[in-house]
C-alpha cells in the first residue's frame, strides 16, 4: 500500500478505472489519496457505457445536471431512463455498469391484443410506463420479443425476465399452477417464424405462492421491491455484440387464462456471471 500511496493520483485513477465501480468505492476509503482518485471523473466515465451520451440525448424527460460522473453513474442505476417516446427503458447495472432495457407490454408481440374482449389496456400507478396489459381471457397467451444483441453490453451473460402480476384474488385463473412454456434463443439469420426449438424451452410457473424460489417443476416468480413479480425466461451470452438478434417467448396454449397483468420484459446481466 505504501508503493501505491506515491504514484500520482491520475496513475491510480488509471488503476481504478480498470477495475469495477464497487471496487472503486471501496477502495476510497483507503486514503484520502485513493478517495480522490476513486471519485474522480477519469474513473467513472470508464464504468459508464461509451454510448451514454447518445443513449440519454432519448431520454424522454431531460436528464438533471449531475456535477460528477459518478453521481450520473448512481442515477442511471437508481432511476431508470423512459427512451425513444416511452418505447424502452434504460438503467445500468449497479454492480458492474452493463446495460439494462425493458420493453414495455405495448411493444411486445401479442396475439390479438387490441381486441378488447381478450385484452385490456390499464394503467397502474407502480408502473414506469403508461400502459400495461391484461388478459380478459384467452387461451392462446404467446409473449414474444426480438432484440439486436447490438444494444447490450458485450461479453456478457444476459438473463431475460418477464415482469407481471395477477388481478385480485377470485379474479385471475388458467396459470397459478399451470406449466407455461420459455424460451430465450439467437435468431438465425433470415428466420421468420417460430420454431419449437425444446432444446431452449424451460417451463416455468407463475403462481402466487409465499415461498417464491426454484420449484422442482420449473422457476417460480420473485417479488420485485416496487410491487410487481418477475420470472427468468432464459439466459444467453452476448459475445461481441455487433450483430444477431435474441428471441424472448412465454406460450401456453392449452387452456384458458384470465387476470395476467404484463408490465413488460426486462433484458438485465445475470447476477454472479
Amino acid at each position: 500500500m505504501d508503493n501505491f500511496s506515491v504514484l500520482p493520483e491520475g496513475c491510480i485513477s488509471q488503476i481504478l478505472s480498470m477495475t469495477s465501480p464497487r471496487d472503486a468505492c471501496r477502495s476510497s476509503a483507503i486514503s484520502s489519496g485513493f478517495g480522490a482518485a476513486a471519485n474522480s471523473d477519469s474513473v467513472w466515465e470508464k464504468f459508464l457505457p461509451s454510448d451514454y451520451r447518445q443513449i440519454i440525448s432519448r431520454s424522454v424527460s431531460p436528464v438533471v445536471f449531475f456535477s460528477t460522473k459518478k453521481q450520473l453513474y448512481f442515477s442511471l442505476c437508481d432511476s431508470p431512463l423512459l427512451l425513444d417516446g416511452g418505447k424502452l427503458s434504460f438503467a445500468l447495472d449497479r454492480e458492474s455498469g452493463k446495460k439494462c432495457f425493458t420493453l414495455p407490454a405495448r411493444e411486445l408481440a401479442i396475439p390479438w391484443k387490441e381486441d378488447p374482449r381478450l385484452w385490456k389496456w390499464i394503467s397502474l400507478p407502480e408502473s414506469r410506463f403508461s400502459e400495461v396489459a391484461q388478459v380478459v381471457g384467452v387461451c392462446w397467451l404467446n409473449i414474444w420479443r426480438r432484440i439486436s444483441t447490438a444494444m447490450l453490453s458485450p461479453k456478457t451473460t444476459y438473463a431475460a425476465y418477464l415482469i407481471f402480476k395477477f388481478t385480485v384474488q377470485k379474479r385471475h385463473y388458467g396459470l397459478e399452477s399451470l406449466p407455461v412454456k420459455a424460451s430465450v434463443r439467437f435468431v438465425k439469420e433470415g428466420e421468420d417464424g417460430y420454431e419449437d426449438d425444446n432444446s431452449s424451452i424451460v417451463f416455468l410457473t407463475l403462481q402466487t405462492l409465499a415461498n417464491l424460489d426454484r420449484g422442482q417443476n420449473g422457476w417460480l416468480p420473485q417479488m420485485r421491491e416496487e410491487g410487481w413479480m418477475e420470472i427468468e425466461l432464459g439466459e444467453f451470452y452476448n459475445d461481441e455484440g455487433d450483430d444477431g438478434e435474441v428471441e424472448m417467448r412465454l406460450r401456453e396454449i392449452s387452456d384458458w387464462k384470465s387476470g395476467l397483468i404484463v408490465e413488460g420484459i426486462e433484458v438485465r446481466p445475470k447476477v454472479g456471471v
